[in-house]
């Protein structure tokens, strides 16, 4: 009797695991079909906004950085950015002689680039930009609460971003690495929403005075961007 079932036991055990085979074959011969670019399926999960299959993800086009950055620069909303970051804040600092050519500058909460693109345009060459997505090829990805730079290594720390100090998780921290981080004398340009008031903040570069404040239009907000000098005692601006 012992025997009966023990054979009885294999045959059903032999059985479920060609049933177990036969339906993993199928399951793969319909996922590779579905990876070639000539199916239907392929076309309709390639406009799905994320992938739902591992071929689907492995097929998705992934776009050169550089062609990619060359298309946002064409666009007039990156002209006007970069007008206008120029008027308010690199114009003025090639007046108050703290941006050179030469000059090495940090660009935080950089976004996109559009700081770094500026800046090169301007004709500085050692421009930096960090935000904590990283976006190559003008932008890397670090925190800016804890900035991984040697005190004073830049001449210029700059943020375009309008949120960044008001937006950030510490401000009071955001400021002090950012004011680390700035050689004595340097200068650090910072981009507020004009409603929020610059006194504010200011008031959290502890160490650096306003130099000179001016308004401008980023992205259609309107912006105050106030130019501080640092390890200098704090003034009205001009």
């Amino acid at each position: 009797m012992d025997g009966h079932v023990r054979r009885l036991l294999n045959r059903v055990s032999i059985a479920l695991a060609a049933i177990a085979t036969a339906a993993l074959l199928h399951l793969f011969r319909q996922s590779s079909s579905s990876c070639f670019s000539g199916s239907p399926t392929y076309a309709s999960l390639s406009l799905a906004p994320f992938p739902r299959k591992s071929c689907d993800a492995a097929s998705r086009r992934v776009v050169d950085p550089d062609l990619r950055l060359a298309k946002l620069r064409a666009s007039p909303r990156w002209r006007r950015h970069r007008a206008a970051l120029s008027a308010a804040a690199l114009v003025p600092l090639r007046r108050l002689r703290l941006l050179g050519d030469s000059s090495r500058v940090l660009c935080v909460a950089a976004g996109v680039g559009q700081a770094v693109d500026a800046l090169h345009a301007a004709g500085v060459g050692d421009v930096t930009g960090v935000d904590l997505v990283d976006f190559p090829p003008l932008v890397h990805r670090a925190d800016a609460h804890n900035l991984p730079f040697f005190d004073g290594a830049f001449d210029i720390v700059l943020s375009d971003n309008p949120g960044a100090v008001t937006g950030a998780l510490f401000p009071s921290r955001f400021a002090a690495e950012v004011e680390r981080t700035v050689r004595r004398g340097g200068a650090i340009v910072i981009a507020v929403d004009r409603h929020f008031g610059f006194p504010t903040v200011a008031r959290l570069f502890r160490k650096s005075g306003v130099a000179e404040v001016r308004n401008a239009t980023l992205d259609g907000s309107p912006v105050s961007i106030v130019i501080l000098r640092s390890d200098r005692t704090k003034t009205n601006p001009h």
